[in-house]
């Protein structure tokens, strides 16, 4: 069974780069606009470079399988339950609830999930689909209602076109789809700028832990518990139950799946959130602490479901 050091070095870079943007806000290096210029470069630039090479890279039959299933329906349970939480206990506006519900069911996939089931299966190939499926399902869906709240009359057809995100998504989907082979200059561009994207989003996201507005009480760290709850304890849970007695998925899928449902809350959440101003304060908590806690179900996970 893996030990706890090969889950720890995975982390380590995520908090070291995250401690780094708090030393940069704290000390303004930047300037008192930094992090709202950092979270713009992020989200128009960097971010969609990276998704649009990964997704044009991988052929789109790789989205189905029964292994996604699991993982689907793992995802769907925890932000459904998300949403009527936010709605129903919480009473948020609904682009605070789609932040919600994204924290609570949206997982760290690439820089996360690689090394984690690297170290524990040894084949991080669930990556893709995994990828696909929330850039191509899930994303529209969140960002449609951010961009309805923050766009008033616009038209929700031309969406895909204005949002950089889902731009990227579908271009790639589209040279995917048609088995282009994208030029090495094209390649190795979106290569660099994408590999901006995760290392200034952490520390945008660090930056913002040095400006944290006041604690508006218990109910914002009650939602903030119950979505790391959620996001690490109940949506591996249910991954496990449909993968497990439903699927009869072999060990070693079932083990993808059930790590993959359980890593913390992307901090592409935090991005959006910062982009369109809403329930921003709720993304980042839950980036935090979802990640903190998933250091210990992860190793759990690992040492349950791993080979022995």
């Amino acid at each position: 069974m893996p030990s706890l050091h090969p889950l720890l070095s995975a982390f380590a870079p995520i908090w070291a780069i995250t401690g780094v943007g708090y030393v940069v806000g704290r000390t303004r290096l930047l300037g008192p606009h930094a992090e709202t210029v950092l979270n713009r470069f992020v989200f128009h630039v960097a971010m969609p470079a990276a998704l649009f090479l990964m997704i044009a890279r991988t052929p789109l039959d790789r989205f189905a399988n029964p292994s996604m299933l699991a993982f689907a329906a793992g995802t769907a349970v925890a932000i459904g339950l998300g949403l009527l939480a936010g709605k129903l206990v919480f009473g948020r506006k609904p682009g605070e609830l789609a932040i919600g519900a994204m924290a609570s069911g949206y997982v760290n996939s690439a820089n996360l999930g690689i090394p984690v089931t690297m170290q524990v299966v040894g084949d991080a190939s669930f990556v893709a689909p995994v990828v696909l499926f929330q850039i191509l399902l899930v994303t529209p869906a969140v960002l449609a209602v951010l961009d309805g709240g923050a766009a008033g009359r616009r038209a929700l057809l031309t969406l895909p076109v204005r949002n950089p995100i889902l731009l990227a998504a579908a271009v790639g989907a589209a040279v995917s789809a048609a088995g282009l082979h994208l030029p090495a200059e094209l390649n190795r561009s979106c290569e660099l700028l994408g590999g901006a994207g995760v290392p200034t989003a952490l520390i945008a996201l660090g930056m913002s832990l040095h400006n944290r507005p006041p604690a508006d009480g218990r109910s914002r760290r009650a939602e903030v518990g119950l979505i790391v709850a959620v996001k690490t304890l109940l949506q591996p849970l249910v991954a496990l139950a449909v993968a497990g007695p439903l699927l009869h998925l072999p060990e070693h899928q079932l083990l993808t799946v059930v790590l993959f449902s359980a890593l913390p809350t992307a901090q592409n959440v935090y991005t959006y959130a910062r982009e369109y101003g809403q329930g921003t304060v709720l993304a980042r908590d839950a980036v935090l602490w979802s990640t903190l806690v998933s250091m210990a179900t992860l190793s759990v996970i690992s040492w349950t479901l791993g080979p022995a």
